[in-house]
């Protein structure tokens, strides 16, 4: 990730924090996010990572299923950091840190489960940030990406061009691969359908209309996961 990478994606996360995005994360992620955490299967003492932890919804959450472990959230914009902390300072196991994935600040082999929620497809390399995730994985940890913007969900493509940064539309079998190629095993991907009710009309900026909303919430969204071994 270049320098200018870098300050394009905190500048804009930033501008989110600002305008207080961050605080309706919860409510458009959770009705997608809840079975994964199922699936995950936490423990007590489980160490988790958050990439792209946003203003800590998730993070806080995790820490509620972790009460003897220790939640990491990390981001590239220190504005949403900053919320998160704030919003977080009844759980003395969540630390949050402001870093890129394609560097973690952390140590090689700490955390049991590492998580990404709608953030991978703003990597501007998701090869390397995938493989960071492999590194602060200890042996036998599982990584777990979940996106609604990818190739294989024909609704979600105009979204591309209404960003004010750069996105990669990869495909179920592309983020596969490079979960291959960063050493993981037993890699599987899926859809999530998105259970929430839409609205009878749409007129938001996102989806054509109602009809293509409806249509996207039922293609789902992607989930990659994988076991370091």
């Amino acid at each position: 990730m270049t320098t200018s990478d870098k300050g394009n994606l905190r500048e804009e996360f930033n501008r989110w924090a600002e305008a207080g995005r961050g605080a309706g994360m919860e409510e458009d992620h959770l009705p997608i996010t809840l079975p994964v955490l199922e699936k995950m299967r936490l423990e007590p003492t489980d160490n988790v990572l958050d990439v792209g932890c946003g203003a800590g919804w998730l993070s806080r959450r995790i820490a509620r299923m972790v009460p003897e472990g220790r939640v990491v959230g990390m981001d590239i914009s220190d504005e949403m950091i900053r919320v998160a902390r704030r919003g977080s300072v009844e759980h003395d196991h969540v630390l949050y840190v402001t870093g890129e994935v394609g560097e973690i600040p952390w140590e090689p082999n700490f955390f049991t489960h590492a998580i990404s929620v709608e953030s991978a497809y703003y990597w501007p390399e998701p090869g390397k940030g995938v493989k960071e995730m492999f590194r602060v994985l200890r042996p036998g940890g599982t990584a777990w990406i979940l996106i609604n913007y990818y190739r294989d969900n024909p609704h979600c493509h105009q979204w591309g061009p209404l960003l004010a940064v750069a996105t990669k539309l990869l495909s179920a079998e592309e983020w596969s691969g490079l979960f291959d190629e960063a050493g993981f095993a037993e890699i599987a991907h899926e859809r999530v359908a998105d259970p929430s009710p839409s609205p009878e009309t749409y007129t938001g900026r996102w989806f054509r209309d109602a009809a293509q909303l409806k249509a996207f919430k039922t293609e789902g969204a992607l989930l990659v996961y994988g076991r370091k071994t």
